[in-house]
Parts: C-alpha cells; structure tokens; sequence
C-alpha cells in the first residue's frame, strides 16, 4: 500500500527580513531641481539603492505605473514661482489611488505645520524640510521602506489566508495495479518544476494528486493556490487570475492581488482548465511563457515564479481539433500529464479509502462506528461509483451520521438501489426533473462532464452550476 502525505503547511513567514541586498530596493525621487536630483541620487546610491528620477508630477505618475517602487521621495512644488505645495498634495492624491502601500516621504523649502498635517493626511509616510540632514533622511527612508514591505507582505498574507483551504493534510492512497503508473509518474514529476496535466473523470482525485504533487516538491513550503476555473464567471476572470488596481471597473474599490501573484514562488493549481473562455486563453499562454502580466486598469508589468499544474476530465486533444482550445497552450499545460483511473477500474483501493474516510468522520462527529457490516462492505465493493472517489467519500459520511449501531450497514450509505424510488415523474416540480434529468444523464455517461453536457445541451460551466445547485456529487 502506498500513502503520500503532504506535510501541514503554516503560513509563508512573515518574519522574513524586508530585503536581501540594498541593490533589490528601488526609490523614485521626484524634484524639478537638477541640483537636488544630482544630491540625492548620489546619497542614496552609496547606500546602494536603485535609483529613478522624475522632474514633473506626471513623470512620477507615470514611473509608479509602470514600475515596483519600495519608497518615492518627491517635492511639493514644480511649477516656477509655485510655493504652495498643491501640486504635491493633488500628487499624493493620485499616488494613493494608483497603490496605497508605497511609502511616499514629501520634502520641502516651504515647509509649516498646516501643510505637513495635510501632507500626512493625504498618504505621505514621513515630512523632511529643506536643506534636509543626510542621516535623518537615509534613517526614514529604511524605516519606511521596511514598513512598506511589510505591509504589502501583510496585505498578501490576507488575501492567500481567504483561498487556502482549512484542510492541511491529504492523502493519496492507492494500492491496485491501475494505480501503480501514476505513483510513478508522480515519484518522477514531483520534485521537478515542470508543469503537469492531471487528467481523469470527476471525482476521481485529481486534486488530491495536484496537492502531492506540491507536497514534494522544492515549493512545499510555499503557498499551493487553487483556483476552479469553471466556477469563475467570465466577466471577472482576468481579474482573479492577474488581479486589479482600485478603479479599474465599478466594484473595484481596493487593489485586489491576483491568484498568479499570490502564488509567486509555490504552486498555481487550475482545475477544469478547459472552461477558460477561448479569448482568455491568450493571456493565460502569455503568462505561462514568460511569467509577465499585468493586472486590470494597470499598465505596470509583474512578474511571477509559478509552477502551474492544472486539471481535466474533458478530452482537451478534441477540443482543440474543434477549435475551443488552443493547441499551443496545451502544450504549454502539459509538460507530463497523469491520467487517474475511475474507481470502477480500481476496485482493490475501495476498501482502503472507505477505511481512511471513515477513520476520519468517527473523529468528525465523535461517533462509535467501528466498521462495515459484510453486506454494507460488499455493497461498496459492487457500486459502480459513477462521482468516483468523491462519491465514496460523501457515502462513507453520511453512513457515519446515519448509522445507529457500531457497524455501518447497506440502509446506512444511501446509494441507489437497482429499482429507482422516489415520486413520480408527473408528480415532480420543474427543480426536480431538472435535478433528475441532471442526475440520470450523469449517471448515463459515467461521470464524463463534457458527455453529460453535451447530452443535455448545456456548457461545461452551466452544468457545475446546476450540479452545485442540486447539491450532486
């Protein structure tokens, strides 16, 4: 018997320090002054900073557009003759709409109290009067540099906390002769960074595959980020994938960091990635390519390492003959690809998952269930299993709560019988048939979900929402 465990994954490390080498920080000075340009550019590059200067307010606009500053250090001024500091306040403005995090110290020969309270008002981090003291400033750039950092980090930390799932532990078991190519394939492909298509019908563990995969590879200790590409409707894909920048559309209201993003450095997990919409395909084969993209309302160009695995039960090599996939992306996709066997074809593993499965729901719900009757363990042995292993899982738990004695027994597990029972067709609602039609053209097609769409008519992406409507596994 094989087991493959992924180790419990805590959070990525907050305390990590804000930079490796001073030569990775990158500062914006922003001044009309060649002189204090020229000064500030030769102080900050002792200490070895990355340096860029703009001389107007739409030059700064411009530089952070299109480029990852740690800090900007600008002027209020830069209109001759203007000593008002209004520039550079409306410059702040603009600034925290294009992103909220970057630390901005403002400088000025016109300083007072009532412009530097406004000054902090509208986002600056820090207030340094002209002629400034070197120490005094190289000090509140570090400090604000490091404080930016951390909070990015933090507001990344957030967004990665409301994707990953609350399980950290799965489990792949497998014991049958259909299985021993997968477990070999998975042995060979882990450790690498090459990109794996899982291929296999619903339900049959394509994730728990993608999770192992993760578990033993050099980015274990990164975030494995998990995005169901079915689930996602079109008008906010590119969004989710790439992310946004507060404005760039109507419910844009705060910038939003995308899944690519926040699984820079670990693993991006897409599952059912032939429901991407054929217009979208591009920028997917793009960022795959070259690891470049750009958020929404942004033309800024980010990068990011990621391993992408994704995952299928359509047969991809006809969707492409057919047009509704490209050709290029799935070579991109699938590097190795590793097909699962139904549950059907492994039939020696059904014993071993429903003892793993119900060794944890008797834990769940602190039951005193010991076992299966012989009737009720050949039943599982029997059952076709057309939502596979999934399937399993959600009988083996729902035996666990409906059970009354220390064995599980047929009655317990709720799977169909040979004879169908239930209300008449005449007597049923619209909501009904539609889950029965559902359910029968599912069962009709053995789990295949782009048979069972095109049996009833309907999209890929249609029929999950009518399954996650019927509550069908």
């Amino acid at each position: 018997m094989s087991w493959w465990r992924t180790d419990e994954r805590g959070p990525l490390n907050a305390h990590a320090t804000s930079h490796d080498t001073n030569s990775t920080i990158r500062v914006l000075i922003g001044d009309d002054q060649p002189d204090v340009l020229r000064a500030l550019r030769l102080l900050l590059k002792s200490e070895g900073y990355r340096i860029e200067t703009a001389s107007s307010a739409a030059g700064i606009l411009e530089a952070i557009r299109n480029t990852d500053f740690d800090a900007v250090l600008m002027d209020m001024n830069y209109a001759r003759g203007n000593t008002s500091g209004q520039e550079g306040l409306d410059l702040l403005s603009e600034i925290q709409k294009i992103d909220s995090t970057l630390p901005v110290v403002v400088m000025t020969a016109w300083s007072s109290v009532e412009l530097a309270v406004e000054v902090m008002r509208r986002g600056a981090r820090d207030f340094v009067p002209k002629p400034w003291k070197n120490e005094r400033l190289l000090a509140i750039l570090r400090t604000q540099i490091d404080l930016g950092r951390a909070l990015r980090r933090s507001r990344q930390l957030e967004q990665e906390n409301v994707l990953l799932r609350a399980e950290s532990r799965h489990t792949l078991i497998a014991e049958s002769a259909a299985m021993r190519p997968v477990l070999d394939k998975i042995a060979r492909v882990g450790p690498s960074d090459a990109n794996v298509l899982i291929t296999g019908e619903n339900g049959t563990g394509k994730g728990v595959v993608a999770q192992t995969l993760h578990g033993i590879s050099t980015r274990k200790d990164k975030s494995m980020v998990t995005v169901n590409t079915a689930s996602i409707p079109e008008t906010v894909f590119e969004s989710e994938l790439f992310g946004h920048v507060a404005g760039a559309f109507t419910d844009a209201k705060s910038d939003r960091l995308g899944r690519f993003k926040l699984a820079d450095g670990g693993t991006l997990f897409l599952d059912e990635i032939a429901t991407i919409p054929p217009q979208l395909q591009s920028k997917l084969l793009r960022v795959l390519e070259s690891g470049e993209f750009e958020p929404i309302g942004s033309s800024k160009t980010c990068r990011a390492d990621v391993r992408v695995l994704s995952a299928t039960n359509a047969d991809l090599t006809a969707d492409v003959a057919e047009g509704r996939f490209r050709q290029d992306l799935l070579y991109r996709l699938n590097t190795v690809e590793i097909h699962i066997p139904p549950l059907r074809e492994r039939r020696e593993d059904i014993p071993l998952l429903a003892a793993h499965f119900l060794r944890g729901y008797v834990a769940k719900y602190r039951k005193t269930v010991t076992g299966f009757d012989t009737a009720a363990a050949q039943m599982l042995c029997d059952y076709p299993w057309p939502g596979n292993v999934r399937e399993l899982d959600h009988a083996v738990e729902r035996a666990v709560l409906m059970t009354q004695g220390e064995l599980i027994r047929p009655g317990d597990l709720g799977l169909p019988q040979s004879r169908e029972t239930g209300p008449r067709f005449e007597e049923m609602t619209l909501e009904q048939v539609e889950g029965w039609l559902v359910r029968r053209a599912l069962s009709r097609c053995d789990g295949d979900i782009s048979k069972t769409a095109d049996a009833l008519g309907l999209s890929r992406a249609a029929l999950y929402r009518r399954l996650e409507k019927h509550q069908i596994q």
